[in-house]
């Protein structure tokens, strides 16, 4: 399943939203113009590294965030991004969704790493932060909806409750984190999602909560 829009509508514009989109364009094109296996080798996080050095090491926690291993990944990630981070980012404010955003994606790339220790690895991609806008998402909207395009020999479009879609999307991140499936970071896909989930109100305006 492949959100394709969600149907509530933020009433301010997404300026972060945008800033992030653009700002991990212009990076996937200079990684890809220095030459990808040496600036991912370089910014992505290492865990065996970062637990050898964290204080030396923790720059990869951030710049791992902007790199992206083809362009599925990186488009994959933003569209996740734009369908789901525009209602966040209007109900946290702008200032609040940035920081909110950089953190989950912190705590994303610790989860994989107390989860993969050893791994050398180079973990990369702003899947996890992205996973803790989603977190967010499933808490703040619980009753939001979102059109899914499903296909099953031919293409459908469903409309599911945000709430459904997202608890599906977790689970199954964690069926495929315990079944060890190659290549992606799925435990730093649960970490950013619960991080969202546990800390959104935390980012909330009082005014907003409910």
């Amino acid at each position: 399943m492949f959100p394709l829009y969600d149907v509530n509508r933020a009433r301010r514009p997404a300026l972060v939203v945008k800033g992030l989109v653009l700002a991990n364009a212009l990076a996937f094109l200079l990684e890809y113009a220095l030459g990808p296996e040496e600036v991912v080798r370089a910014y992505g996080f290492i865990p065996a590294l970062f637990f050898q050095d964290p204080a030396g090491e923790a720059y990869r926690l951030f710049t791992s965030m902007f790199l992206h291993g083809g362009v599925f990944h990186i488009l994959s990630n933003m569209w996740f991004l734009w369908v789901f981070g525009d209602n966040v980012e209007d109900r946290m404010g702008h200032g609040r969704f940035l920081l909110f955003y950089l953190l989950g994606g912190v705590a994303a790339a610790l989860a994989q790493g107390v989860f993969t220790p050893f791994s050398t690895v180079p973990m990369i991609g702003a899947s996890g932060a992205i996973s803790a806008v989603l977190g967010a998402y499933y808490l703040l909207f619980p009753r939001a909806y979102v059109v899914t395009l499903v296909w099953f020999i031919l293409p459908f479009t469903f409309v599911l409750p945000a709430g459904f879609y997202l608890g599906y999307w977790a689970l199954l991140q964690f069926l495929q984190a315990l079944l060890g499936v190659p290549g992606i970071a799925f435990w730093a896909h649960l970490g950013g999602f619960f991080f969202g989930l546990f800390t959104a109100r935390a980012f909330t305006p009082r005014w907003y909560r409910y």
